[in-house]
């Protein structure tokens, strides 16, 4: 079977551990029975991934595999993977739904998307990427008792994404030491009222609104200040178009979120300023997770 996992951004600005979003940008996996176990990696990061051999997917998908089968089983593992490590893209949530959606389909257990994000909760505390890693779309989502509650939507192909990918890193738990231990009230209004208008926002396609709704006073300057060109980039995305410019997740990508007609110049813009970084024009994905074989 084959198994394919997007990207996603989360946070949007004031969502803090809670909105995330979609992308066209794919990890995949093909798993078959085999007589030895074997492991091969493709694409980003792969000399990095051969070392360790993919072990967090095949540990996760392993676990879960044995206690719905009681068969350790002997599997090949063939993996494909378009989402840059530690840039605040998902890859961690990826390996994590992946390996556990793969697992139930290997044993032939049905699983359903939200039972995949009950699972996958247990691994990953924080929803903001993992539900739309496995809904696609937009997704709002809140956890109680550990139980997570998401609502999605889809997002129309008249806006575009462009993602700017620099070389260096900002490690999540690093950045997280960053942030203050306690906010003060007015804080907390802000952010709570730009994260309502910015989900108001989507859901109404008024993308007029997200520049405005997408303000943050919880996370965003604190990590950027990790990495100074990300408020540079911040800036010449407005200046060209973007609608929406967000820190992706704990970085150190950077988000955007344009028209259709805006996203070539706004990538072509980009590309030029900033040599150092990558810069991907995206469509956003609507399915989430899906499998086939």
């Amino acid at each position: 079977m084959t198994i394919k996992v997007p990207a996603t951004s989360a946070n949007l600005g004031p969502g803090f551990d809670c909105l995330g979003i979609s992308l066209g940008l794919y990890n995949t996996v093909s798993i078959e029975y085999s007589s030895s176990h074997k492991v091969s990696i493709h694409g980003e990061s792969s000399k990095i991934l051969k070392l360790s051999t993919n072990s967090m997917f095949v540990n996760i998908f392993k676990e879960h595999y044995d206690k719905l089968t009681n068969d350790m089983g002997i599997f090949s593992f063939d993996f494909t993977n378009n989402i840059p490590l530690s840039r605040g893209l998902g890859s961690s949530s990826a390996v994590i739904t992946s390996a556990i959606a793969s697992a139930y389909k290997m044993a032939d257990v049905k699983l359903t998307k939200n039972e995949l994000l009950q699972q996958a909760i247990k691994l990953e505390t924080h929803p903001d990427n993992i539900a739309p890693a496995i809904y696609g779309g937009f997704v709002v989502s809140t956890v109680d008792d550990g139980v997570v509650s998401s609502i999605k939507k889809n997002i129309p192909d008249t806006v575009k994404a462009v993602v700017v990918i620099p070389k260096k890193s900002i490690s999540t738990k690093k950045s997280r030491k960053k942030l203050p231990d306690i906010y003060e009230k007015d804080d907390s209004l802000y952010n709570l009222s730009h994260s309502s208008l910015l989900t108001a926002s989507f859901f109404s396609e008024n993308w007029q609104m997200l520049r405005t709704a997408s303000q943050d006073r919880f996370h965003e300057s604190y990590r950027m200040e990790l990495l100074p060109m990300l408020f540079d980039i911040q800036k010449t995305s407005y200046d060209s178009g973007a609608l929406i410019c967000s820190l992706s997740g704990s970085g150190s990508t950077m988000f955007c979120l344009c028209h259709d007609s805006d996203a070539k110049t706004l990538s072509i813009t980009l590309a030029k300023k900033f040599t150092d970084c990558r810069v991907k024009l995206l469509e956003f994905d609507n399915k989430g997770i899906t499998s086939y074989g």
